[in-house]
């Protein structure tokens, strides 16, 4: 794959209310890999139509894309689990300096 710039690095998501399905096609080698990982964990969904040296296009159904709101979590909620994950972090080590 040769060397493309930031903003070559593209993903375009085209699709209809006449189709049942969604195309993607997409230079950017983080989504090629997450999309080739669900081609082949769920191939009777999502597929590989084509390829070059550069890009990759797959086909899937229109209803796994997505549009999410924004996640609100107030300072108070974020402390909280702030300290719980260094209470997992801290027991993880631990235990694993027991197996050791």
């Amino acid at each position: 794959m040769s060397k493309l710039s930031k903003y070559e690095q593209e993903t375009i998501i085209n699709f209809n209310v006449a189709e049942s399905d969604a195309v993607v096609f997409t230079r950017d080698k983080a989504v090629i890999r997450k999309l080739d990982s669900l081609v082949n964990e769920f191939p009777e969904v999502y597929k590989c139509i084509g390829e070059t040296d550069i890009d990759k296009t797959y086909s899937m159904p229109k209803q796994y894309v997505s549009y999410r709101k924004p996640r609100k979590i107030s300072g108070d909620v974020r402390k909280h689990r702030r300290e719980q994950m260094k209470g997992i972090n801290e027991n993880a080590i631990i235990s694993t300096q027991k197996i050791d």
